[in-house]
């Protein structure tokens, strides 16, 4: 499946759009709390990509799996703690708070690849790590006295695993053994799933909440995370990481339109000053990048 640019684009926003009804959904259900809520989601997400991946890519994409390198595992068990944390955090603070701190993926991986791959940051990636981070101190510090912030702490493991799993996934590649991430996915839901079955139980979920957690396990992470790999073989990486930050802003309005969960304002102005920092850098390194595109073409004399 070839797609063009700009039908890339649309998809990546109805991407987003679908990765963003996680808070909303969970703010719905009766029943289900804490680590069953994590369980069934990862359960749910696991049988649709058992279903997706042989459809999509042929059985023998689970004898890949079985043969596959230590790198494919680490990435799986990355795709776990993000799964996990993000759902747990979800149901110990605001959405507003899990979304705006997940935003500092980018910038964490960015600094990630410095520590330990030794990519060279460009000072404009160096400012926007400082102002996002001033950005994430704001809000943290106006949570000390408001109980949130174990649960906004909880959900910074979220873009700390991506920055891990994109090291992982970088370092893998300059070794010349490219990681396909849908089946690191799959692993990553089925590690989730075992290990928080003994913590969900006693189940408390009702046939609403379950059928709830299986819209979110298919329609908010399985589905969109297969498109999402389609659309990043079209898409650069700067574009996607901008339209990804749409999942912010869908999420928030989605929490409070369709469950009267309207943020702080402390979360808003720190949430401005991390997706400014997020927007500028990306939208510099993207014109960076056309510039240097059109300086590498040969030109007519």
């Amino acid at each position: 499946m070839r797609l063009s640019h700009g039908r890339a684009v649309g998809l990546m926003v109805a991407v987003t759009l679908m990765w963003a009804t996680a808070g909303v959904v969970t703010r719905h259900l009766e029943h289900a709390r804490s680590f069953e809520v994590t369980f069934w989601r990862s359960f749910f997400t696991l049988l649709a990509l058992l279903v997706i991946l042989p459809l999509w890519r042929g059985r023998a994409v689970f004898a890949k799996i079985r043969h596959a390198g230590p790198a494919l595992w680490v990435s799986g068990v990355c795709w776990s703690v993000m799964f996990t944390a993000f759902m747990v955090a979800l149901t110990l603070t605001s959405v507003a708070n899990v979304l705006v701190t997940m935003a500092l993926g980018p910038l964490l991986t960015a600094l990630a690849a410095r520590l330990f791959i030794g990519h060279r940051l460009p000072t404009r990636t160096w400012i926007a790590i400082v102002v996002a981070g001033l950005g994430i101190a704001w809000m943290y510090g106006t949570q000390l006295g408001e109980g949130q912030l174990v649960g906004t702490l909880v959900a910074l493991c979220v873009p700390i695993a991506g920055a891990c799993n994109w090291t992982v996934v970088q370092h893998a590649h300059a070794k010349g053994r490219d990681i396909d991430l849908v089946p690191a996915v799959l692993i990553g839901a089925a590690i989730s799933a075992l290990v928080t079955l003994p913590l969900a139980w006693p189940f408390q979920a009702n046939a609403h909440d379950l059928g709830l957690l299986g819209f979110l396990g298919l329609f908010q992470l399985a589905i969109p995370c297969v498109l999402s790999v389609l659309c990043a073989r079209v898409l650069r990486a700067p574009e996607v990481a901008l339209l990804g930050l749409l999942e912010v802003i869908f999420g928030i309005a989605l929490a409070w339109l369709g469950a009267g969960e309207a943020p702080e304002a402390s979360v808003l102005a720190g949430g401005a000053l991390v997706i400014g920092a997020l927007v500028f850098n990306e939208l510099l390194g993207l014109r960076d990048r056309r510039q240097a595109s059109r300086e590498a073409l040969p030109t007519a004399h």
